[in-house]
This record gives C-alpha cells, sequence and structure tokens, in this order.
C-alpha cells in the first residue's frame, strides 16, 4: 500500500477528504490527456503505408487514453466536481512534468516515431511492479500508483461518510456507452463505489496489466478479446518482438519478430514552437497550418469539455475532430521544417499543441453551432468558459 507519508512532501498522498478526491480527480484528467498528443506525435508522425502494426498499437492505446480520460470525468462527476478540460491552461507545456509525478521521472516530450519515443511511452505507462520504488518526499512513480491512492481516498471517504455523502453527481452528467463507443473496453457510468472502483481498475489494468501478468483485464470486465496492456504493446514495438501466451512481465517478448522501420518516419524538432514557425510565415505556409490544427485542437477540447459538463452525446462530435487532427498534423509532417538550418539536417515541420484562449474563443461560435444543429443544446447558451478551482 503506498502511504501519505511516503508522498505528502510533494503535496501528493491519499485524499483525505472530497475537495482533496476532486483535485486528484481533476489532475487525473490532466494525465490521461497529456499523453495524448504524446501519442499522437508518435503515430502520425510514420509516413503512410509503412510500420503498420506499430501504427494500430499506437492508435489502440490512443483510443484507450480517449476512454481513461472519459471514465475520469464520470470518476469526477460521480462525486460532485466539475470538468475543466475547454481552456487552454489545461493543456500542458511540452516537455512537461506529469502532475504529482516524481522529479525522478523525466520530462514529457513531443518526440517523431523512433526508439526514443518508444522509451518515453513505456516510462509513461511502467507498471507499478517495475517502476522505482516511491521515496519520502517523493511523487508517483507509475500512474498505477496514483490510482491506487485516489481508490484509497475514495474507499476511506465511503468508510468515513458513507456513499450517499460521497456520490452527490446528477446521473445525467455521467457519458455511457451509447455515447462513446470504443473496441477496448467501454464506458459506463459511475454511481456508488463499486463502479467507481470498476472504472479505477480498468484504467490501471489498460495501462500496466492485472494481477501482474502483461495483460488487461478486458476479457473479464467486458467479455472482449484479452489485450496487452498499454506498456507491453510498446514494449513489442519498441523491441520488434511479439509476446508470447505464457510471457511473464519480467520477461522480454519471446513470440515472433514484428516489422519496424524507424527510418520510415518524419523526423521532427519536438521542441518546435509557433513563435518559430512564425519567422518564416513569408516564405512557409507551415506557420498558418501549424496555427489551424492548434485551433481545431481547442475546438476538440470544447466538444469534450460539453461532453463531460452535462451533454454526453457531445461526444459525437468530438471523433471526427479527431478524424481531421489526423489529416492536418499528417499535412504538417510533409512540409521541411522552415527553419533551413533545420531543414538541412533532415527535420520536418509538426504539430506544437499550444493553445491560447483566443483560439478557443475563435471555436466557441462554431462549437455552440454544431451543438445546436445536432440538437444537443437546443435554444441554450453553452458555458465553456473555465470553471473556478474546487
Amino acid at each position: 500500500m503506498i502511504t501519505a507519508l511516503a508522498l505528502d512532501a510533494q503535496g501528493f498522498g491519499i485524499p483525505q477528504d472530497l475537495p482533496a478526491l476532486r483535485r486528484y480527480l481533476q489532475a487525473a484528467l490532466e494525465v490521461e490527456h497529456l499523453t495524448i498528443p504524446v501519442y499522437m506525435t508518435g503515430m502520425y508522425s510514420i509516413v503512410s503505408g509503412t510500420n503498420r502494426p506499430a501504427y494500430f498499437t499506437i492508435r489502440s492505446v490512443l483510443v484507450e487514453e480517449m476512454l481513461h480520460m472519459t471514465l475520469a470525468a464520470n470518476l469526477l462527476n460521480a462525486v460532485g466536481g466539475t470538468p475543466d478540460v475547454g481552456h487552454s491552461q489545461f493543456v500542458a507545456k511540452y516537455p512537461a512534468k506529469l502532475p504529482f509525478s516524481s522529479d525522478r521521472l523525466p520530462l514529457i516530450g513531443l518526440q517523431h516515431f523512433s526508439p526514443a519515443a518508444l522509451k518515453t511511452f513505456l516510462t509513461i505507462e511502467t507498471p507499478r511492479k517495475l517502476a522505482p520504488k516511491p521515496k519520502p518526499g517523493d511523487g508517483w512513480t507509475s500512474i498505477g500508483q496514483f490510482y491506487d491512492c485516489i481508490r484509497q481516498g475514495l474507499e476511506h471517504l465511503v468508510k468515513e461518510q458513507g456513499e450517499a455523502a460521497v456520490f452527490t453527481g446528477a446521473a445525467a452528467r455521467q457519458v455511457g456507452p451509447d455515447d462513446f463507443y470504443n473496441s477496448g473496453g467501454e464506458v459506463f457510468a459511475v454511481h456508488d463505489l463499486q463502479s467507481a472502483q470498476l472504472a479505477i481498475r480498468v484504467i490501471s489494468d489498460q495501462g500496466e496489466g492485472t494481477d501482474g501478468t502483461i495483460w488487461d483485464s478486458d476479457d473479464l470486465i467486458f467479455g472482449e478479446q484479452r489485450q496487452l496492456a498499454h506498456y507491453f504493446r510498446f514494449n513489442e514495438i519498441y523491441t520488434a518482438r511479439s509476446y508470447g501466451p505464457h510471457d511473464t512481465p519480467a520477461d522480454p517478448p519471446s513470440g515472433p519478430l514484428i516489422d519496424v522501420t524507424w527510418d520510415d518516419a518524419y523526423p521532427i524538432h519536438g521542441d518546435s514552437k509557433i513563435a518559430d514557425y512564425r519567422k518564416y510565415a513569408a516564405t512557409s505556409a507551415v506557420y498558418e497550418q501549424a496555427v489551424a490544427f492548434n485551433t481545431r485542437y481547442a475546438a476538440l477540447l470544447r466538444y469534450l469539455h460539453t461532453a463531460f459538463n452535462g451533454t454526453p452525446r457531445a461526444m459525437a462530435l468530438a471523433i471526427p475532430t479527431m478524424l481531421e487532427l489526423r489529416d492536418r498534423s499528417e499535412q504538417l509532417y510533409r512540409n521541411p521544417h522552415p527553419d533551413p538550418k533545420l531543414a538541412a539536417r533532415g527535420l520536418y515541420a509538426s504539430p506544437t499543441f499550444e493553445l491560447e484562449p483566443s483560439q478557443f474563443d475563435t471555436v466557441s461560435p462554431t462549437v455552440e453551432q454544431n451543438l445546436r444543429l445536432a440538437g444537443l443544446q437546443p435554444g441554450q447558451p453553452i458555458d465553456l468558459s473555465p470553471v473556478p478551482s474546487h
């Protein structure tokens, strides 16, 4: 068991009251979201038609991170919180530190498909049993540790106050399976301790494996085909070899080789910023393309914010926005970096995932219009402003 004593010097431990629990669950939304641009960059920088096993593996994890983000929102709504994802402060500045994590973990940056990128993916998804042990005054060293503290906090509060006092959120704010289909696991409503424990189990097991195995628990929970947990899916790419049915977390993959060609990717300068592209706006279209990408990403977060705050069906508008982002990012990767020195090194342009408040202002009218056209908020103004902190 992870104790508050080991972690509280960085403000991280087992939440002891509802406001603290809600802060942790908002941080969980930030943790899950922080991975999405990282995995998108690795996946969409693959040259079209190559590395298909790796591409679809990363895609499967990316979709499940959206599932985890949605389950975290359901957890936060269930305990009377308010998910807050539709503003620029929600988006990490890359390279970024995972919330509440140990300073021993490296900053998470944006990298093209490469062994270095896969090592970053493995760092993010490291199972508790393979992660460094937390030290006094340290933050968490695996996401599973983080969710275990949330679970312990929930159980403590229910024991202390009773379920009715903890789970006060409106059922209508829950995103359900009819609102968001995912091929790995599914979204479900959280309304009591049992469903909250299950949501945390799904998130943890899909990331690091269940009961000390390399497998997730989708077969046990959802009756779906058993899959490798995220860490082990990524390790197959990194080692270019698949796991065998009897391999354990301590084993290297022992199955057939996987075709991985690291050169079939657009190499990028992951620290590129909009300001860097702006310098060359007169001679390159990259600046306008990168700004347009970030603006559409703001629209995605607006749809998610709406879905998590009382209009679950707005998830239906988030999906086509994700597809548009795929197309816009692949367009960017085909452009040499506008900085001649970086272009001479064979580097290409890439999305920066920098979002400004003005971009959310720009997309708000279109988001409201599309929601109304979809019959999701007929005749009602949609409040997409950041919510106050708890």
